[in-house]
C-alpha cells in the first residue's frame, strides 16, 4: 500500500489594528542593517506594507488568548509602521495584514525568526538593473528612481550603464561565469563584439583582472590624460561629434577619446592658429608640434632677448607680493605643515611671480626677420613658445647691413609697403607636426607625407645618445683636439671664418622614438649643455681668455662635452651603388662603437633602455619575441606565452622583461654578449690596428646584411 502523504497546513492570515501589537523579544535581528527604518517608512508611505507581518498570540498564564499578538518576524517594518503612527501618518488602530501562526506549535517563535531573514535571497544586480531598466523606459528619471529606492542617483546610472555590455556577457554572469567588477569593466566600451572578444581571450586566462579588461578595451584610444586630449578640450572634441568613454565605476581621468583621428586633426587645427598669431610678429618660419623631436634645436643660434620692463603698476605689485611671501614664509618657520588657507596664497604668490619673472622677451626686427620659434605642448597639454632661433642658412652676412635685415621684417609685416616692382617678402614659414601648412587664405596642401620610422635606427638612436653621455662621463677616453675651435662650434659663437678648418660632425637621426628625447642620457646632456652655456663667454677673444684661465680638469671636461657631440653609433642601410655608407664603413663604424663602449664601461639597461611594444616588442616576429623571453627570462617563460597571439604575446613579454636586463643584439656589444662567437669578430685594417691599446680590444659588431635582412623581414610584415 502506498503510505498517506500528510498534508501540510498555511497559517491563517488576517487584519489586526496596529495597537494590539507588540515587538517580540524572541527577534533575532539586533544590529542594525540594510534600509534604515526611517527609509523604509517612506517606502510604506509610497507603496504600502508589500510583506505582512508573521505574528503569534501572546498568551496569559493560564494559556489563554490575551487579545494582543508579539512580531518574532517582521520586526523591522513593525518599527517603520510604529514611526509612521508616532509621525500621525497612520491611525494607531490601522489593520496591519499578518500571518498569524499557533502559539502553541511545534516550531519554535526564535527559529521563524530566524528562518525569515536567512532565508532572504538578495536581488541578483542583474534583476535590477533590468528592473531599473524597466522603470525608466516608461518615464522615470534616474532622480527619480534614485528617491524611490533611497539609493544615489549614481548608484542607478552605474546599473544602467550595463546597457553597454553585450547580452551575451551578461548571460555568463547571471550564471556566475564572471565577478560583478569584471561586468562593470567592460562597460566602457560600448562595441559588443569586441567586448566578446576580449573575453574569449581572458576569460580563461589569468590575466582577466577588471584593470587588464579596460585596457584591452581602450588600447586603441587616447587617454583623457594625453596632452593633446588636454590642449583640444572635451568640450571642443564632442562638438566636433568625437566620443569619449568614460567609467561610472573607476576614477577615468578624463576618460577615453575615442577618435585619435579626430583628435589629432583638431589638436593640429588649433596649433595652426597658435603658429599664425605667432607669425603676426613677423619671424621668418614657425615650427609646431605636439612634441618637439630630441635634438631639433641643436646647431641654431639662441638670440638674447631683453624681458619686457615691468608698468609702474605691475612693479608695484611684484614687489607686495614678494613682501607678502616674505612675511608668511617667516611667520610659519619651522611649523611642520601649513595650513591650507596659508597654502593656497602662497601658491597664488608664488604662480603671480613666475609670470612676472617669465614675461614676454624683446628681440630686435632685424633678428626677428632672420629667426624663427618652436611651438610644442607640455605634458598639462599646454602650449609653449620659444622663440628667437637662427638656422646656420639663416645667419646675416657681413654684406648684409643691418637696416636692409630690419627692412625686411617690416616689410614682412605689412607687405603693402613693398614697391610693385620688387619681389613681395615670403609670409612666415609654418609647420606643425612635421608637415607645412599653408598661409591663411591658401588652400595649397602639397606637402610629402613623413617617412616611416625603421626600428634599428630607433634603437641605434639611443645607443648613441647613451654613448655620447658615456664618453663625456669619462674625459680620459676623448682623444686630444683644439679647444676653442669645438667650443666655438658647438656653442654657436662663430659661423664661418675660420683659419682652423677643424669640426666635430653631429650625425642627425632620421629615426628616433618618440621618448628619446626624454631619456637618461639625452636630459644628462642637455643638462650638461645648459649649465657650460651660463659660464662660456659669448665674445671669441674673452673665449680664448677664459679657457687658459681653467684648470686642466676643467679643460678636459668642456673637451669630453663637445667631442661626445661627434659620437655616430648609426645603423644605415648600404647602398651597393656608391651613395651612402658601404658595407665595409659600417662595419668599421661599428667596431668604433663597440671599442668606445668597453672602453667607457657603458650598461644601456643602466642608461634607461627597457624592451616595451612600442620600441622593439611589438615590432618583430613572434620568433624574435620568443627568443627575447627565452634569453631574458627563461625557456618556462616563453614557453607559457607560445599560444598567444602576436598582440598579447608582446605586452606580455614586455611584462617578463621589464627587469631582466635583455637587450637586442643591436644594443649589445661584443665584449658584453654571452653568445657572442669568437669566429666571428670582424677583421680590421691596418690603420684601425694603430689605435692606442685601450681601443684595440676584439668586438664583434653587428652585420650589415644581416641587419639589411632583418630590415626586409620586418617590412615584409
Amino acid at each position: 500500500m502506498n503510505a498517506t502523504v500528510q498534508k501540510i497546513t498555511l497559517s491563517s492570515s488576517r487584519d489586526i489594528p496596529f495597537n494590539k501589537l507588540v515587538l517580540s523579544q524572541a527577534n533575532i535581528r539586533r544590529v542594525k542593517a540594510g534600509l534604515s527604518i526611517e527609509d523604509l517608512a517612506e517606502s510604506i508611505a509610497r507603496r504600502g506594507l508589500i510583506q505582512s507581518l508573521h505574528v503569534r498570540p501572546v498568551l496569559d498564564d493560564a494559556g489563554a488568548e490575551t487579545g494582543m499578538y508579539e512580531v518574532p518576524a517582521g520586526g523591522r517594518r513593525f518599527r517603520a509602521l510604529e514611526l509612521l503612527v508616532q509621525q500621525k501618518r497612520l491611525a494607531k488602530s490601522a489593520p496591519v495584514p499578518c500571518v498569524v501562526s499557533d502559539a502553541n506549535g511545534d516550531v519554535l517563535i526564535e527559529e521563524v525568526s530566524l528562518a525569515e531573514n536567512i532565508e532572504r535571497a538578495p536581488l541578483h544586480p542583474i534583476d535590477q538593473y533590468r528592473a531599473f531598466r524597466t522603470l525608466r523606459d516608461k518615464g522615470m528619471t534616474d532622480d527619480a528612481i534614485a528617491a524611490a529606492f533611497f539609493v544615489t542617483p549614481q548608484v542607478v546610472k552605474q546599473r544602467l550603464r550595463l546597457v553597454t555590455v553585450s547580452p551575451v556577457l551578461l548571460d555568463i554572469y547571471a550564471e556566475d561565469g564572471m565577478t560583478l567588477e569584471q561586468l562593470m569593466a567592460f562597460s566602457v566600451s560600448n562595441d559588443h563584439a569586441r567586448q566578446e572578444q576580449v573575453w574569449q581571450t581572458v576569460g580563461k586566462s589569468w590575466q582577466s583582472e577588471p584593470w587588464q579588461i579596460r585596457r584591452m578595451l581602450t588600447e586603441s584610444t587616447v587617454q583623457g590624460t594625453d596632452r593633446r586630449a588636454r590642449f583640444v578640450g572635451a568640450e571642443a572634441y564632442e562638438a566636433a561629434d568625437g566620443v569619449i568613454l568614460r567609467d561610472l565605476f573607476n576614477t577615468d581621468n578624463g576618460g577615453w577619446f575615442q577618435d585619435v583621428a579626430l583628435l589629432d586633426r583638431l589638436a593640429a587645427e588649433k596649433l595652426k592658429v597658435l603658429a599664425e598669431e605667432v607669425a603676426m610678429e613677423g619671424w621668418k618660419w614657425i615650427e609646431a608640434g605636439i612634441s618637439l623631436p630630441y635634438g631639433v634645436q641643436d646647431g641654431l643660434r639662441k638670440l638674447a632677448g631683453v624681458s619686457a620692463e615691468l608698468s609702474d603698476d605691475d612693479d608695484r605689485r611684484f614687489r607686495e607680493l614678494t613682501e607678502e611671501y616674505d612675511r608668511i614664509e617667516a611667520e610659519y618657520e619651522g611649523a611642520e605643515e601649513l595650513p591650507d588657507a596659508i597654502d593656497a596664497r602662497l601658491g597664488e604668490i608664488e604662480a603671480t611671480l613666475l609670470s612676472y619673472a617669465n614675461r614676454p622677451l624683446i628681440f630686435d626686427p632685424a633678428d626677428i626677420a632672420t629667426a624663427g620659434a618652436f611651438i610644442y605642448l607640455n605634458s598639462d597639454g599646454q602650449p609653449v613658445i620659444e622663440r628667437g632661433f637662427v638656422r646656420l642658412e639663416d645667419e646675416v652676412s657681413d654684406e648684409t647691413p643691418a637696416d636692409a635685415a630690419a627692412e625686411k621684417a617690416a616689410d614682412r609685416l605689412d607687405p603693402d609697403t613693398q614697391d610693385e616692382n620688387m619681389p613681395r617678402a615670403q609670409p612666415t614659414s609654418i609647420t606643425v607636426g612635421g608637415q607645412p601648412v599653408s598661409p591663411a587664405g591658401d588652400e595649397e596642401e602639397d606637402a610629402l607625407k613623413p617617412i616611416p620610422e625603421r626600428l634599428l635606427q630607433e634603437l641605434t638612436a639611443f645607443r648613441t645618445v647613451a654613448l655620447r653621455n658615456a664618453l663625456a662621463e669619462n674625459p680620459q677616453v676623448a682623444m686630444t683636439a683644439l679647444l676653442h675651435q669645438l667650443v666655438s662650434l658647438t656653442f654657436n659663437l662663430r659661423h664661418g671664418g675660420t683659419a682652423l678648418d677643424v669640426n666635430v660632425h653631429k650625425a642627425s637621426f632620421a629615426a628616433q622614438s618618440d621618448d628619446l628625447k626624454d631619456s637618461p642620457s639625452a636630459v644628462a646632456i642637455t643638462d650638461r649643455q645648459a649649465r657650460w652655456a651660463d659660464h662660456i663667454p659669448a665674445d671669441d677673444d674673452a673665449l680664448w681668455d677664459w679657457l687658459t684661465a681653467q684648470s686642466e680638469g676643467t679643460r678636459f671636461e668642456l673637451l669630453a662635452h663637445c667631442v661626445s657631440f661627434g659620437v655616430n653609433a648609426l645603423f644605415e642601410k648600404v647602398n651597393p651603388y656608391g651613395a651612402g655608407i658601404s658595407a665595409q664603413g659600417l662595419r668599421v663604424r661599428m667596431a668604433h662603437a663597440d671599442r668606445l663602449v668597453q672602453a667607457t664601461d657603458l650598461d644601456l639597461v643602466e642608461a634607461g633602455w627597457r624592451p616595451t611594444v612600442e620600441n622593439y616588442l611589438g615590432r618583430v616576429t613572434k620568433g624574435h619575441i620568443l627568443e627575447a623571453v627565452r634569453k631574458g627570462a627563461g625557456d618556462r617563460a616563453s614557453d607559457l606565452i607560445a599560444h598567444l597571439k602576436k598582440g598579447d604575446m608582446a605586452k606580455e613579454a614586455e611584462r617578463l622583461l621589464a627587469d631582466s636586463g635583455w637587450l637586442p643584439g643591436p644594443l649589445r656589444s661584443a665584449h658584453l654578449d654571452a653568445d657572442a662567437n669568437p669566429a666571428d669578430a670582424v677583421a680590421v685594417t691596418e690603420e684601425e690596428n694603430d689605435l692606442p691599446a685601450f681601443l684595440g680590444a676584439p668586438v664583434r659588431p653587428p652585420d650589415p646584411e644581416e641587419c639589411v635582412s632583418a630590415e626586409a623581414t620586418q617590412a615584409a610584415e
